[in-house]
């Protein structure tokens, strides 16, 4: 199924229903159907041909969202990208995937206006809502809708810049057939009543986009928020009934730290998807309590998207009703139509309980990187996808992810895996988040040292962290040094980004507490 696929079979279930909503106004599925056809007859009269790569520059908005479904009916591939990036970043992104045309915001003209100088491949600007900068404004670029149906069987629907925590982006190639079976799965693993009302605190950008098609495969609203705001979402979670919704373990933390949270009522909520990093044991017990039974986690990557593995909100529970706690430090088990193992440096697969690089087969992997076919070889080496976690699978098939393999310290001689020791740090009180890394020791090769950020008004003793974290996971994991700062430095999209942390730590930048 194309994108616009979904879009139509929410529309044939109800064309008059509500299909996208912010804030008082929305527009019916026959609005948003309506408007794709205008944005997919512009985009061929412009000359964009089915394989064209068009992108959009925009925070979360129904119009935006609604170009996704044109470009879709195109035949054309939709280029996320993301509001946060610097505008050299987004220049570098546009120039790479030999972008066409371009869609954003007015908000976003300045950038558009540094870096359109840059980019002679793209021969089409277009300003959503207001006076262009550069191009052409909507009601220049937009006419009426016609039959355009341009399709290929199985095109590439997407063209996603993976998220550059390590190093310059690469383009992610997902075909249709990976988004369909990613919806296939959603729609099988987790809990769907009629018509469910999905709300998108997330960048529309990234999982929350792809998160919006099972959900208009079922004729349902989309609410959507312009930008995270914990006290909002509350609001809105209430008034419009949200059954749906997803948020990265960071906003989870805030809104856990919100004084609405018990107040509001929240009973409408089938499932709230957590994903994209690791989320604390302890934090989670406190989401399953103050939010409810509904918590959903979800495990992929940019290069086979959500679905690599998951835990519904029932496996977060034994047979007889109490929390499965061992449970909630997995990434579920391996999605229906995905298989999972675990493979040593030599391409061999290993038995249950050993760890090793976690490596995929199924549908749901992309179909390469675009112009590298170097890095797609290296990511498919032995047959598999390779994803770059570690891990392994238990007795009853969990996945359990215990580092990045960039990430792993070697302290002493001993493999410490971060993961662990920041489950650890996080199970002590007055802490936010944190991250766990390794820095060059001349005793120990590398010595573990976590940063953490503490909850508002929170004091954190050093020494007091190391001796809670030492009785639990031992003095070789114990960090050597706690540092604490007001905050975190993080990706575009909420990941705590190491390197730049190990960096400032290197010059530092930062005093220890412990």
């Amino acid at each position: 199924m194309r994108l616009v696929d979904y879009l139509d079979k929410g529309a044939s279930l109800d064309a008059e229903a509500p299909c996208l909503t912010l804030d008082d106004r929305s527009l019916s599925y026959r609005e948003v159907q309506d408007l794709a056809r205008r944005v997919a007859a512009a985009l061929v009269a412009r000359g964009v041909r089915p394989g064209g790569k068009v992108a959009i520059l925009s925070a979360n908005d129904p119009i935006s969202f609604s170009c996704v479904f044109g470009i879709s009916l195109a035949g054309a591939v939709w280029c996320p990208i993301n509001p946060r990036n610097e505008a050299a970043e987004n220049r570098d992104l546009l120039s790479a995937f030999d972008c066409e045309v371009l869609i954003y915001q007015e908000g976003f003209a300045p950038l558009v206006e540094r870096i359109a100088d840059d980019l002679p491949g793209v021969h089409t600007f277009v300003c959503l809502d207001g006076a262009p900068v550069r191009g052409i404004d909507w009601d220049a670029f937009t006419g009426p809708a016609d039959s355009t149906d341009e399709h290929e069987p199985d095109s590439i629907a997407m063209l996603v810049g993976t998220g550059g925590t390590t190093g310059k982006p690469k383009g992610v190639l997902l075909t249709e057939s990976n988004l369909e079976t990613m919806t296939s799965m959603t729609l099988i693993g987790y809990p769907f009543g009629r018509r469910p009302v999905y709300l998108a605190i997330a960048p529309l950008t990234h999982a929350a986009g792809v998160l919006c098609m099972p959900v208009l495969s079922l004729g349902g609203e989309i609410v959507i928020m312009r930008s995270p705001d914990v006290d909002r979402f509350l609001e809105l979670v209430e008034m419009r009934r949200v059954t749906h919704t997803f948020m990265p373990p960071t906003l989870i933390y805030a809104l856990l730290g919100s004084e609405r949270l018990d107040s509001t009522d929240l009973s409408s909520l089938e499932c709230f998807w957590y994903g994209a990093a690791p989320m604390s044991v302890t934090r989670l017990e406190e989401s399953l309590r103050r939010i409810g039974p509904v918590m959903g986690q979800l495990f992929g990557q940019t290069e086979a998207p959500m679905m690599i593995s998951m835990l519904p909100p029932a496996e977060h529970f034994e047979a007889d009703g109490s929390v499965a706690t061992a449970r909630l430090a997995s990434a579920g088990r391996p999605a229906p139509l995905v298989t999972v193992e675990i493979m040593d440096e030599h391409g061999t697969l290993l038995p249950r309980g050993e760890r090793g690089e976690v490596v995929v087969r199924s549908p749901l992997v992309m179909a390469g990187y675009y112009k590298n076919p170097e890095a797609t070889a290296e990511a498919s080496a032995h047959g598999w996808h390779h994803t770059g976690d570690i891990g392994y699978l238990d007795a009853d098939g969990y996945l359990f992810i215990v580092d990045r393999a960039k990430d792993m310290i070697i302290s002493g001689g001993f493999n410490v895996y971060s993961t662990e020791v920041e489950q650890a740090v996080m199970a002590h009180g007055g802490i936010r988040d944190c991250a766990v890394l390794g820095l060059p020791d001349e005793k120990w090769g590398e010595r573990v040292v976590v940063v953490v950020q503490p909850e508002p008004d929170a004091q954190i003793d050093g020494e007091a962290l190391r001796a809670f974290v030492k009785e639990r996971i031992g003095s070789v994991k114990t960090p050597k040094e706690v540092h604490v700062w007001d905050d975190l430095p993080r990706s575009k999209v909420g990941k705590v980004v190491k390197p730049e942390i190990k960096a400032r730590l290197l010059v530092g930048d930062a005093p220890a507490e412990g």
